[in-house]
């Protein structure tokens, strides 16, 4: 029975020694080894044998990056306005060795570290370029971070100010400030927007003015135009009867009667005068000339 329960122990020693000696390191780990309680080595990802008894692993390292997120911090500006500021560090281990022999508790030394940084940058900045330069607060903020937590074996690789608040006083001067830059802003849209409609309209005015006098002058120039072209073709028909007459060879008595009866047209319109023509005598023979010759006709021989 003894030797049943001593060859138990016995198994159970050797599993816990087995466990002991065999670690496996997973992806994005460090395993930081001791021996004899000083540093050994820094085992990496993949499965390592350590000597039972006298290696241990003293520290599990992460070498993710990591994002604390700090509570807001007290800071005084420039102008002596105390305002509450909280901010986010990223960062990540780059030496698992000096990440856990360089500094105690690493974490609370990059929050306090991180609040003083913050306190003196804020310090030298006023109220308006604290709420306008948080990019410059970053980077700041990261460069300083970054060169003091090296030899802690940490690499600070981004800093963001989440917000900013200043005292209530101030918030409200603040809102007001802006309520009334937006109502300025609303008041110039709408007179912008009223002084390109009256420009839209007097522009249609005009353009509706220009097409009304367009159209007139093109109405009066086909007007005369046509007027032209009436007593062109007037002209032309009599051009075209004075050339036919000329060609008939007409006799003196025929054209003095077309005279006459142009003389009796004058005549007839109003506030007319006549002129009678000297050879009125002769004219008259050759009317009863052409009389006599219209009722008694010559016959032929």
């Amino acid at each position: 029975m003894l030797g049943f329960i001593l060859m138990i122990l016995l198994i159970a020693i050797v599993v816990i020694l087995i466990f002991s000696t065999v670690k496996i390191v997973p992806q994005s780990y460090a395993y930081v080894v001791e021996r004899i309680g000083a540093y050994d080595r820094t085992l990496n990802v993949g499965l390592h044998i350590l000597i039972p008894l006298i290696d241990r692993v003293s520290n599990r390292v992460s070498l993710k990056e990591q994002v604390m997120d700090f509570a807001p911090q007290p800071v005084i500006t420039k102008d002596n306005v105390t305002m509450q500021i909280d901010t986010v560090v990223y960062f990540s281990i780059t030496d698992p060795k000096l990440f856990t022999y360089g500094v105690v508790r690493p974490i609370n030394a990059i929050e306090t570290l991180t609040a003083t940084t913050l306190r003196n940058i804020i310090g030298e900045l006023e109220l308006d370029d604290t709420l306008t330069s948080r990019d410059i607060i970053n980077s700041k903020m990261r460069s300083i971070l970054d060169d003091a937590t090296d030899p802690w074996g940490i690499k600070v690789t981004r800093v963001e100010v989440k917000n900013i608040l200043p005292p209530r006083d101030i918030q409200e001067a603040m809102e007001k400030q802006m309520r009334a830059e937006r109502e300025r802003r609303e008041a110039i849209l709408v007179a912008e927007g009223k002084k390109q409609a009256a420009i839209l309209n007097a522009e249609g005015d005009k353009e509706s003015l220009v097409l009304r006098a367009t159209a007139e002058k093109e109405a009066q120039i086909a007007k005369a135009e046509g007027q032209a072209e009436a007593l062109r073709l007037v002209y032309e028909a009599q051009a075209k009867a004075i050339q036919y007459i000329n060609e008939a060879n007409p006799e003196s008595a025929y054209i003095q009667l077309e005279g006459l009866k142009a003389l009796k047209n004058l005549a007839d319109g109003q506030a007319t005068k006549i002129i009678v023509p000297n050879d009125l005598a002769g004219l008259a023979g050759t009317l009863t000339t052409l009389s006599e010759s219209l009722k008694d006709p010559k016959k032929p021989e």
